[in-house]
């Protein structure tokens, strides 16, 4: 969600934008509907799809191919990921045409992620692979203050740049009716309602918030949006047949457009307790939504905004206390969702994000000029 919308807005200020990507669309799938190669027009920019060869980092020979031929063509490349063939192809091919770059890491780099989650893969992978790619980068590309610290422990060479991601305000400021989501959930209507909308993810802590979920007053709904690994959301949905929580949650699997907009209208409260975001989109919309939002500080956005959102521990009687206390409390409610959504609008809008990127851009380029 976050690399069309900073194309869009950079396109808007009269920045030519291309983006090379595969077409990878998650484990085992691809993009359906794309021409390999050819550019095709989306929202100002233009976007070029390769096809992947392996899932296993993601190599796309015919992507890195075209990078090395039109790497020259552009003043600056972005890059958008670490752990994956991409981050190399973009690197190599730029320091080659003496072209800077700057690499976004997605909070792969952040100490929970890179020790949670194949931790020996990645090790070996930063070690001989991306550190020396990394070196060679411009910036690094940070979109929280706690983002950048984490990573300062790797000791990277390239200047370290916080650039906070933003969103189109617009549609969250003017949300549809709620019915359109009730409808579709009829036994939720009429009740507090309870929001996780995220992708349902181990990080997420979506297990923690059904144990806390389980000590809040039956009164109130839990409504769980997203998706995930197959196996790992059936677990999930087993847990929620127990006792404690039967006829309680809705699974309303992944949303987007419209009805989204009307599941953050008919919500009462949003829950995002992940164990650790390098930004938090998904924390954002709530907040913009002029939702009451509880969080916790893993979350960088959650951390940085703490007047905007209630943070709470990464424990589930904690994290029940603050549910309870917000359901009792509709005073308290609209002053944190108010402040929430002016948390949002002053700080976190397409306007603001491709400002900041311009201006990181601009002096990425005068370093290079001088050098």
């Amino acid at each position: 969600m976050a690399l069309p919308a900073m194309a869009k807005s950079l396109a808007e200020r009269g920045i030519q934008i291309d983006v090379a990507t595969t077409d990878d669309d998650g484990m085992g799938r691809r993009l359906s509907g794309v021409a390999h190669g050819g550019p095709q027009e989306r929202d100002g920019f233009r976007v070029f799809y390769f096809p992947k060869q392996t899932e296993f980092y993601k190599v796309s020979l015919p992507m890195f191919l075209w990078l090395m031929r039109h790497a020259g063509d552009y003043d600056l490349v972005h890059v958008h990921t670490v752990f994956s063939f991409s981050t190399l192809a973009a690197g190599w091919s730029a320091s080659l045409r003496g072209v800077p770059f700057i690499v976004r890491p997605l909070g792969v780099l952040n100490s929970w992620g890179m020790n949670q989650r194949r931790r020996r893969i990645k090790a070996w992978s930063f070690r001989l692979l991306d550190r020396p790619v990394l070196n060679l980068a411009s910036a690094m590309h940070y979109t929280s203050n706690q983002e950048r610290d984490d990573a300062a422990r790797l000791c990277l060479k390239a200047f370290p740049a916080v650039v906070p991601l933003g969103i189109d305000l617009l549609p969250f400021d003017r949300l549809p009716d709620a019915t359109l989501f009730l409808e579709q959930h009829p036994l939720i209507a009429g009740r507090p309602i309870v929001l996780f909308l995220s992708r349902l993810d181990r990080k997420k802590n979506v297990e923690l918030l059904l144990e806390a979920f389980a000590r809040v007053a039956t009164f109130a709904c839990l409504v769980i949006a997203g998706s995930g690994e197959e196996e790992y959301v059936q677990g999930l949905e087993e847990r929620t047949h127990q006792p404690d929580l039967a006829g309680r949650v809705v699974w309303a699997g992944y949303l987007s457009g419209q009805t989204k907009l009307a599941a953050l209208a008919a919500a009462t409260i949003f829950v995002l307790p992940s164990e650790s975001e390098n930004f938090g989109i998904a924390l954002l919309e709530a907040m913009a939504s002029g939702l009451p939002c509880i969080s916790t500080s893993g979350v960088a956005l959650a951390a940085e905004s703490a007047s905007a959102v209630l943070l709470t521990p990464t424990d589930p009687q904690a994290l029940a206390a603050a549910i309870t206390r917000l359901l009792a409390d509709p005073v308290e409610r609209k002053r944190l969702g108010n402040t929430a959504r002016q948390c949002a609008q002053e700080q976190y809008s397409l306007a603001a994000m491709s400002r900041n990127l311009t201006n990181l851009y601009q002096t990425v380029l005068s370093k290079t000029a001088l050098c």
